[in-house]
């Protein structure tokens, strides 16, 4: 039997990065950033001096972009020429340009792939704006994380992020190529007033119980 994986989707700064990193340390999962994947092309772009809008050029550079993404225990990992990338994930040139970099057919493509080898042995949580609908549509364990405009933007400046909330969700809808959509079949979680532990109970609590049914 294929292992399970949880489809965590939500718009920025909602939480579902934390919330997901939590509930697969709670169930002993492997966590799944897909958004530092994606920041890892646009960062890579940018340093080749390779603009969003060069679909075709992006499309031909993907199969030899010295990116690669594995893990280190429990946790996803992006690699550039063998050195794990942090803060380059956020620097202001990746958070302008991500949302378009994510909208580009080829590169959707390129990560699915990468993404679901993550589950192919192992449990997996994984977070996003597309899990639920387009990288595991057909789990049963999906949560869409949210929480008002006005409290994400607060978290995103907590972060010390300056990119616009209102622009990243305009992006992410609004794409051609999944754009960020709440599963028909997903538990919506609104996080504006919830702790961080609450959600994850929240979601544990679902997860075990969909097993048992199952079982």
């Amino acid at each position: 039997m294929k292992p399970p994986a949880i489809a965590i989707d939500g718009p920025a700064a909602s939480g579902k990065s934390t919330v997901a990193k939590l509930v697969a340390k709670k169930l002993g999962y492997t966590f799944i950033n897909t958004g530092a994947m994606y920041r890892a092309i646009a960062w890579y772009l940018a340093q080749q001096g390779v603009a969003p809008a060069q679909h075709e050029k992006i499309a031909e550079m993907l199969p030899n972009m010295p990116l690669d993404f594995g893990k280190e225990g429990a946790v996803s990992t992006v690699l550039c020429a063998g050195k794990r990338l942090g803060r380059e994930l956020t620097e202001p040139v990746v958070n302008d340009s991500v949302s378009l970099v994510a909208a580009i057919p080829e590169v959707r493509a390129f990560l699915l792939h990468k993404q679901r080898e993550y589950n192919e042995s192992e449990a997996v949580v994984m977070e996003g704006r597309d899990i639920g609908t387009a990288v595991f549509p057909d789990t049963p364990f999906k949560y869409y994380v949210t929480a008002s405009e006005e409290v994400r933007a607060a978290r995103r400046a907590a972060q010390g992020l300056t990119d616009s909330i209102r622009e990243r969700d305009k992006n992410d809808r609004e794409r051609a190529c999944s754009p960020l959509t709440r599963a028909a079949d997903a538990r919506v979680i609104d996080t504006s007033d919830m702790t961080v532990e609450q959600v994850v109970a929240e979601i544990v609590n679902d997860i075990k119980d969909k097993t048992q049914v199952q079982s």
